[in-house]
């Protein structure tokens, strides 16, 4: 009994100690995961503690339901306009990228290390991936803003790219513990097997999240638990059947998090909580797994190795996949750069071990050490290089809180809470819309109900629908360079309140049906707002909305168009392509 009280306790103090300590290296840049792995080194056998307190088969357990979490995490955090924006990019770099990254690595890996072709090959597939857990610590709470297009890519390839490399390394595996009768049409037949099973119980996974989630009935506190069970549920069924989990984890997360969800501020809470436990926990066990003494001789060749990696493979799989893709130069540099690597390699060195492919321990020594290289270089030089090269935006004051009530008419409401951003619209003197208008304004200690005047550092009480949000944070946070704010607010697009219901489904391609072809914009209005009409006034038609721009002695002058992302008509989005084209063309950037 003592003893399991003395484990628990210091497993306890290994995940104080890394949160305290992660507060210092945020204030000092270091990048989190190495401090991690550091702690459970030097708690290690070969450390200052010497303890034993993980073997191989433990820590493979750990790390693995530790990721399933992250990877359904990362997918719950990803926006579907986010994903349609960039997907084609992201896949094609998490699928050739990979392959053509491990294709890259194999020959220095034989050379260098005297490997065999198939170990080299396992060595290489094991360092193609990036890491989903480091990229979340790097752009999402590191502090680092940077364009969305930009991080929107690295999230994506770094959630689904872990099935690719982790597929290709159990079919090596299996190849060299003879246990693939097939060869190599056995392992191309098996990588499909997996990706398309991960695809397919993945998003069948998350709907089922979804449909659990909002038909039953619990204690506020049990949904967010609910969801990891499921989540983890949907983890180990995929690998079960063959899928690939990992890929089932992001896809579930993905579906759930775009999702209408109970709890969702609960669920959302709960999930940074748990994430940033399993991350702790992850990195942690796998430090403690590892034995220093016996990295000396691999050291030299594994830099060697690591430093390939980083700045001759990952770069030429880059510039290569996303050559189609139209991205700048600057953002290509980025995203070769920030491909760190983590905890997926990692684990994916522990199998051959695990399998009892003879040299698997080496496989794993030399995965340990890229990794700690690529932590210590690329994870310590990602803010300066993303400054360097001017894709830092400034960071909107988003949603501070959001709660999930449920009043009867108002299904699809949460109460948010937003603090007013000094160079905000509404610190500068806008207009607020009749829907954005507060219930509650806080100044210092001061509580005003309905108010009509806002000032930069107030915190503002609202009811605002899921679909809204994205206008608040234009209306109430800082506008980002080159961002029309105005645009987003009041619409792309500018009609006379005359033009008729007709006349806009033929000039934009909107599907109307249900409208009368022969009323004007202003009749709409007129319709649902009486007479009391105002500047900011937004009616919903089909897939956009209309949007007040004008007014003048009680009449509408102007009307703007905000098209729906999710469902821009073909002339609309491409008038958008030659705006954006316009902003990025090299005349207005100079210096590119």
């Amino acid at each position: 009994m003592d003893r399991i009280n003395l484990v628990i306790l210091v497993c306890a103090g290994l995940v104080v100690v890394s949160v305290f300590t992660s507060m210092l290296a945020f204030r000092a840049g270091a990048p989190l995961l190495l401090l991690f792995l550091a702690i459970g080194l030097l708690a290690g056998p070969d450390g200052l503690g010497g303890l034993v307190l993980a073997d191989a088969s433990n820590a493979f357990l750990i790390g693995n339901a530790a990721l399933a979490i992250i990877l359904f995490d990362s997918g719950f955090h990803t926006s579907l306009k986010s994903y349609r924006q960039t997907a084609g990019a992201a896949v094609w770099l998490a699928t050739a990228g990979v392959l053509l990254t491990a294709g890259l690595i194999a020959l220095p890996a034989h050379l260098l290390l005297g490997l065999d072709w198939p170990m080299a090959l396992l060595v290489a597939t094991t360092l193609s991936s990036t890491d989903a857990a480091a990229l979340f610590i790097l752009l999402r709470v590191g502090g680092i803003t940077i364009r969305d297009r930009v991080r929107s890519t690295l999230e994506i390839e770094s959630g689904t790219n872990d099935p690719v490399a982790a597929s290709l390394s159990l079919a090596l595996v299996g190849l060299l513990g003879q246990h693939h009768a097939g060869g190599g049409l056995q392992m191309v037949a098996d990588l499909a097997r997996q990706l398309a099973g991960g695809t397919i119980l993945g998003i069948l996974g998350g709907t089922a999240i979804v449909v659990v989630v909002n038909r039953i009935r619990l204690e506020q506190g049990l949904y967010p638990v609910m969801v990891m069970g499921l989540a983890v549920a949907v983890y180990a069924l995929t690998n079960l059947s063959g899928g690939s989990g990992f890929l089932a984890a992001y896809l579930a997360g993905l579906v759930a998090g775009n999702a209408r969800l109970q709890a969702s501020g609960s669920i959302r809470r709960f999930q940074d909580g748990i994430t940033w436990l399993a991350q702790i926990g992850m990195f942690v066990t796998l430090g403690l797994l590892a034995r220093p003494s016996h990295f000396s001789e691999l050291a030299t060749v594994s830099a060697g190795l690591a430093a390939l990696l980083i700045l001759v493979a990952r770069p030429v799989a880059v510039f290569l996949c996303l050559a189609p893709f139209h991205f700048t130069a600057r953002e290509r540099v980025f995203i070769a750069w920030v491909g760190l690597r983590g905890a997926v390699s990692i684990l994916l060195a522990m199998m051959p071990s695990l399998a009892g492919v003879p040299g698997g321990d080496t496989v794993f020594e030399i995965t340990f050490l890229v990794v700690v290289v690529s932590l210590a270089l690329q994870g310590w030089t990602v803010r300066p290089l993303a400054r360097w090269l001017s894709l830092i935006v400034p960071q909107t004051t988003g949603v501070l809180e959001r709660v999930e009530i449920d009043i009867p008419g108002l299904p699809d409401s949460e109460l948010v809470t937003y603090r007013i951003h000094p160079e905000s619209p509404v610190a500068q003197g806008g207009t607020v819309p009749r829907w954005a208008r507060p219930l509650l304004a806080q100044r210092g200690a001061r509580i005003e109900r309905a108010p009509r005047h806002l000032e930069s550092g107030d915190r503002v009480f609202l009811l605002a629908s899921h679909r809204q949000l994205s206008l608040l944070d234009k209306l109430f946070g800082r506008a980002r360079d080159g961002e029309p704010s105005e645009a987003s607010l009041l619409g792309e697009f500018a009609i006379t309140p005359d033009a008729t219901v007709a006349a806009l489904r033929d000039t934009y391609d909107l599907p109307l049906a249900a409208v009368d072809d022969a009323a004007t914009v202003a009749s709409l209005f007129r319709k649902e707002f009486r007479s009391d009409i105002e500047v900011g006034d937004r009616l919903r038609l089909g897939p956009v909305d209309l949007i007040v721009r004008e007014m003048s002695e009680g009449r509408i002058q102007s009307v703007g168009i905000a098209l729906d992302p999710a469902a821009r008509p073909p002339d609309g989005w491409d008038r958008i392509k030659q705006v954006v084209a316009t902003v990025l063309s090299p005349a207005n950037h100079p210096g590119e």
